[in-house]
């Protein structure tokens, strides 16, 4: 178990329900993250994990519920506001631009941070190539960190999958998030991807002090690095603890640990 210090609540989730036509996707779930943590979602297939994370960065609005985050109240939430707050978000399904190289898509995460206009930036003068180039070195210490420098001018579609999914985790770091919000991290990685992934987030989340919420299916990989866990079950919350809380918790056990994987 983990002895980091988690901070104030910036993120609170209250009372949250969400229906496509007359499915219920989250049933009046409300859970909160502390900053510093890290905050995971488990729970079986269709249980809603996805959904919740779509909430929180403003891909879906919820027929109910408010989100708080660091203060300020929201009934609905849009994307770019919360990138603009501080939130970024990696995918379940990669979304990256496979013709692109290491270096180009991680550049694409500091969009929001550029200041000069498009003009400039166009013609690649003064202020705007001074500013690329400030970009630039940020994200080649971003490379340096995932320890990805061997494929910096590589096109990501010719790098493995788990080696993509250290590219879409430096996007998001491109964007300096304060809260980092990873679906699924580990799908589809061996034994020796996933314990480098777990390693990364770990320093992610020491190094740079950036809080995380992250869905994981690997139970071990939950229990060794979350500072908390909440449970989902068709849509609704059956659990919420510490690791060793919702380790023992027997509607848990029923629902999702008991489960063969």
């Amino acid at each position: 178990m983990n002895t980091r210090q988690s901070g104030e609540v910036i993120l609170d989730l209250k009372h949250i329900s969400l229906s496509f036509g007359g499915v219920k996707a989250l049933t009046d779930i409300s859970f909160d993250v502390r900053e510093h943590e890290i905050r995971a979602i488990i729970g079986p297939n269709g249980a809603g994990k996805s959904s919740m994370l779509n909430v929180i960065n403003g891909v879906y609005t919820p027929q109910q519920g408010q989100i708080v985050f660091r203060g300020h109240s929201f009934d609905r939430m849009d994307p770019h506001r919360m990138a603009s707050m501080g939130v970024a978000r990696t995918f379940q399904n990669l979304a990256l631009f496979k013709g692109m190289t290491v270096l180009d898509n991680i550049m694409a995460g500091r969009s929001l941070k550029m200041r000069t206009n498009l003009l400039q930036q166009a013609l690649w003068r003064g202020a705007a190539a001074r500013e690329e180039d400030e970009h630039r070195e940020h994200c080649e210490r971003i490379i340096d960190f995932l320890q990805i420098q061997a494929y910096r001018k590589m096109q990501v579609a010719r790098l493995p999958y788990g080696l993509q999914k250290r590219v879409d985790l430096g996007r998001a770091l491109a964007m300096e998030p304060s809260l980092l919000l990873l679906d699924e991290p580990m799908a589809g990685m061996n034994v020796e991807e996933k314990q480098d992934m777990s390693r990364f987030v770990l320093d992610v989340n020491d190094e740079f002090g950036t809080t995380i919420v992250l869905i994981e299916h690997d139970m071990g990989v939950v229990m060794d690095i979350s500072d908390r866990v909440v449970v989902l079950d068709y849509g609704k919350k059956i659990g919420d603890g510490t690791p060793d809380e919702v380790r023992s918790n027997q509607d848990v056990i029923d629902a999702y640990l008991g489960v063969a994987h």
